[in-house]
Protein backbone atom coordinates (compact mmCIF):
# COMPACT_ATOMS: atom_id res chain seq x y z
CA UNK A 1 0.00 0.00 0.00
CA UNK A 2 2.83 2.40 0.89
CA UNK A 3 4.45 1.83 -2.52
CA UNK A 4 1.16 2.63 -4.29
CA UNK A 5 0.71 5.83 -2.27
CA UNK A 6 4.31 6.87 -2.88
CA UNK A 7 4.00 6.25 -6.61
CA UNK A 8 0.86 8.35 -6.81
CA UNK A 9 2.42 11.14 -4.76
CA UNK A 10 5.36 11.22 -7.17
CA UNK A 11 3.09 11.10 -10.20
CA UNK A 12 4.60 7.83 -11.43
CA UNK A 13 1.23 6.07 -11.41
CA UNK A 14 0.03 8.35 -14.22
CA UNK A 15 2.62 7.13 -16.71
CA UNK A 16 0.64 5.19 -19.26
CA UNK A 17 1.29 2.27 -21.54
CA UNK A 18 0.04 1.61 -25.05
CA UNK A 19 -2.26 -1.41 -24.93
CA UNK A 20 -1.63 -3.94 -27.73
CA UNK A 21 -4.52 -4.71 -30.07
CA UNK A 22 -4.82 -8.26 -28.72
CA UNK A 23 -5.71 -6.85 -25.28
CA UNK A 24 -8.27 -4.21 -26.28
CA UNK A 25 -11.12 -6.46 -25.15
CA UNK A 26 -9.61 -6.69 -21.65
CA UNK A 27 -10.08 -2.97 -20.97
CA UNK A 28 -13.00 -1.11 -19.44
CA UNK A 29 -13.27 1.20 -22.44
CA UNK A 30 -14.06 -1.70 -24.76
CA UNK A 31 -17.41 -2.15 -22.99
CA UNK A 32 -18.49 1.30 -24.20
CA UNK A 33 -17.41 1.03 -27.83
CA UNK A 34 -20.40 0.89 -30.18
CA UNK A 35 -19.24 -2.20 -32.03
CA UNK A 36 -22.79 -2.77 -33.26
CA UNK A 37 -22.61 0.35 -35.46
CA UNK A 38 -19.13 -0.28 -36.87
CA UNK A 39 -17.07 1.50 -34.24
CA UNK A 40 -13.57 0.05 -33.73
CA UNK A 41 -10.70 0.69 -31.34
CA UNK A 42 -7.49 1.76 -33.07
CA UNK A 43 -5.36 3.05 -30.20
CA UNK A 44 -5.62 2.70 -26.43
CA UNK A 45 -3.53 4.21 -23.64
CA UNK A 46 -3.92 2.91 -20.09
CA UNK A 47 -2.61 4.44 -16.88
CA UNK A 48 -3.27 3.34 -13.32
CA UNK A 49 -6.27 5.68 -13.15
CA UNK A 50 -7.42 6.30 -16.73
CA UNK A 51 -7.99 4.82 -20.15
CA UNK A 52 -7.83 6.86 -23.35
CA UNK A 53 -9.51 4.88 -26.11
CA UNK A 54 -9.28 6.26 -29.65
CA UNK A 55 -11.84 4.77 -32.01
CA UNK A 56 -12.61 5.66 -35.59
CA UNK A 57 -15.48 7.86 -34.35
CA UNK A 58 -14.63 9.18 -30.89
CA UNK A 59 -12.29 9.43 -27.94
CA UNK A 60 -13.63 7.41 -25.02
CA UNK A 61 -12.05 8.55 -21.75
CA UNK A 62 -12.53 6.29 -18.74
CA UNK A 63 -11.62 8.88 -16.14
CA UNK A 64 -10.39 7.67 -12.75
CA UNK A 65 -10.19 10.02 -9.78
CA UNK A 66 -6.81 8.59 -8.79
CA UNK A 67 -4.77 5.39 -8.93
CA UNK A 68 -6.18 3.81 -5.77
CA UNK A 69 -9.87 4.59 -6.30
CA UNK A 70 -12.19 2.26 -8.23
CA UNK A 71 -14.56 5.09 -9.10
CA UNK A 72 -14.65 5.88 -12.83
CA UNK A 73 -16.38 8.49 -14.98
CA UNK A 74 -17.04 7.80 -18.65
CA UNK A 75 -16.58 10.67 -21.11
CA UNK A 76 -17.14 10.39 -24.85
CA UNK A 77 -15.99 12.96 -27.38
CA UNK A 78 -17.21 12.53 -30.97
CA UNK A 79 -14.59 13.92 -33.36
CA UNK A 80 -17.27 15.36 -35.67
CA UNK A 81 -18.70 17.57 -32.89
CA UNK A 82 -15.60 18.07 -30.73
CA UNK A 83 -12.85 19.35 -33.03
CA UNK A 84 -9.29 18.41 -32.08
CA UNK A 85 -6.91 21.39 -31.78
CA UNK A 86 -3.54 22.30 -30.24
CA UNK A 87 -1.92 18.91 -30.83
CA UNK A 88 1.55 18.74 -29.26
CA UNK A 89 4.09 15.99 -28.57
CA UNK A 90 6.75 16.46 -25.92
CA UNK A 91 9.53 13.89 -26.16
CA UNK A 92 11.49 12.59 -23.19
CA UNK A 93 14.63 14.19 -21.86
CA UNK A 94 17.70 12.27 -20.75
CA UNK A 95 16.34 11.34 -17.33
CA UNK A 96 12.61 11.46 -18.09
CA UNK A 97 10.56 8.30 -17.93
CA UNK A 98 7.75 9.57 -20.09
CA UNK A 99 6.65 11.46 -23.17
CA UNK A 100 3.61 13.72 -23.25
CA UNK A 101 0.95 14.12 -25.87
CA UNK A 102 -1.26 17.16 -25.45
CA UNK A 103 -4.36 18.21 -27.34
CA UNK A 104 -7.71 19.90 -26.89
CA UNK A 105 -10.86 18.05 -27.91
CA UNK A 106 -13.90 20.29 -28.06
CA UNK A 107 -13.28 22.61 -25.12
CA UNK A 108 -11.44 20.01 -23.02
CA UNK A 109 -7.63 20.17 -22.83
CA UNK A 110 -5.95 16.81 -22.20
CA UNK A 111 -2.39 15.85 -21.33
CA UNK A 112 -1.43 12.16 -21.35
CA UNK A 113 1.91 10.87 -20.05
CA UNK A 114 3.16 7.65 -21.65
CA UNK A 115 6.30 5.63 -20.94
CA UNK A 116 9.04 6.65 -23.34
CA UNK A 117 9.46 3.10 -24.65
CA UNK A 118 6.23 3.70 -26.58
CA UNK A 119 7.55 6.78 -28.40
CA UNK A 120 7.18 5.19 -31.86
CA UNK A 121 3.51 4.39 -31.23
CA UNK A 122 2.83 7.86 -29.78
CA UNK A 123 4.36 9.48 -32.86
CA UNK A 124 1.79 7.57 -34.94
CA UNK A 125 -1.02 8.81 -32.65
CA UNK A 126 0.28 12.36 -33.00
CA UNK A 127 0.00 12.04 -36.80
CA UNK A 128 -3.58 10.75 -36.51
CA UNK A 129 -4.74 13.53 -34.20
CA UNK A 130 -3.09 16.21 -36.31
CA UNK A 131 -4.56 14.77 -39.53
CA UNK A 132 -8.07 14.55 -38.03
CA UNK A 133 -7.81 18.14 -36.76
CA UNK A 134 -6.86 19.40 -40.24
CA UNK A 135 -9.61 17.43 -41.99
CA UNK A 136 -12.33 18.64 -39.62
CA UNK A 137 -11.15 22.25 -39.94
CA UNK A 138 -11.08 21.98 -43.74
CA UNK A 139 -14.55 20.43 -43.83
CA UNK A 140 -15.92 23.18 -41.57
CA UNK A 141 -14.68 25.82 -44.05
CA UNK A 142 -16.24 23.96 -46.98
CA UNK A 143 -19.53 23.64 -45.10
CA UNK A 144 -19.62 27.40 -44.46
CA UNK A 145 -18.96 28.01 -48.15
CA UNK A 146 -21.82 25.62 -49.01
CA UNK A 147 -24.15 27.49 -46.64
CA UNK A 148 -23.22 30.84 -48.17
CA UNK A 149 -23.71 29.45 -51.68
CA UNK A 150 -27.13 28.17 -50.65
CA UNK A 151 -28.10 31.59 -49.29
CA UNK A 152 -27.13 33.32 -52.54
CA UNK A 153 -28.87 30.66 -54.64
CA UNK A 154 -32.07 30.97 -52.58
CA UNK A 155 -32.09 34.76 -52.92
CA UNK A 156 -31.59 34.46 -56.68
CA UNK A 157 -34.44 31.97 -56.98
CA UNK A 158 -36.71 34.36 -55.11
CA UNK A 159 -35.86 37.26 -57.45
CA UNK A 160 -36.40 35.12 -60.53
CA UNK A 161 -40.04 34.44 -59.69
CA UNK A 162 -42.78 35.26 -62.20
CA UNK A 163 -46.49 35.90 -62.08
CA UNK A 164 -47.27 32.23 -62.73
CA UNK A 165 -45.67 31.22 -59.44
CA UNK A 166 -47.30 32.28 -56.18
CA UNK A 167 -45.13 33.38 -53.20
CA UNK A 168 -46.20 30.20 -51.38
CA UNK A 169 -45.08 28.00 -54.29
CA UNK A 170 -41.82 29.89 -54.58
CA UNK A 171 -41.18 29.51 -50.85
CA UNK A 172 -41.95 25.78 -51.04
CA UNK A 173 -39.50 25.30 -53.94
CA UNK A 174 -36.73 27.22 -52.18
CA UNK A 175 -37.28 25.31 -48.93
CA UNK A 176 -37.19 21.94 -50.67
CA UNK A 177 -34.06 22.93 -52.57
CA UNK A 178 -32.41 24.17 -49.35
CA UNK A 179 -33.20 21.00 -47.41
CA UNK A 180 -31.83 18.77 -50.17
CA UNK A 181 -28.71 20.90 -50.55
CA UNK A 182 -27.91 20.97 -46.82
CA UNK A 183 -28.55 17.24 -46.47
CA UNK A 184 -26.02 16.54 -49.20
CA UNK A 185 -23.56 19.03 -47.69
CA UNK A 186 -23.79 17.41 -44.24
CA UNK A 187 -23.11 13.99 -45.72
CA UNK A 188 -20.14 15.40 -47.60
CA UNK A 189 -18.57 17.76 -45.07
CA UNK A 190 -19.64 16.55 -41.60
CA UNK A 191 -17.44 13.46 -41.45
CA UNK A 192 -18.14 11.14 -38.52
CA UNK A 193 -15.94 8.13 -39.32
CA UNK A 194 -12.16 8.58 -39.54
CA UNK A 195 -11.24 4.94 -40.04
CA UNK A 196 -9.24 5.80 -43.15
CA UNK A 197 -7.02 8.21 -41.19
CA UNK A 198 -6.32 5.68 -38.44
CA UNK A 199 -5.54 2.96 -40.97
CA UNK A 200 -3.13 5.27 -42.76
CA UNK A 201 -1.00 6.11 -39.71
CA UNK A 202 -1.47 3.43 -37.05
CA UNK A 203 0.95 0.50 -37.42
CA UNK A 204 -0.06 -2.04 -34.78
Amino acid sequence: MFKKLAAEALGLSDIGIVVPKADFDKTEADDFVMHESGEEIFFLIKTKADEYCFTNKALIHVDGANAISKKRTLKRYEYAYNPITNVELETAGTIDLDVEIKFTIGSTPLTVDIHKRFIAEIKDLYKVLFAVSLEVKDNEKKYVIAENSLSHASQSMGRLGNNEVTPAQSFESITRFANDWMHESRLKYVKKDFKDVFQLYINQ
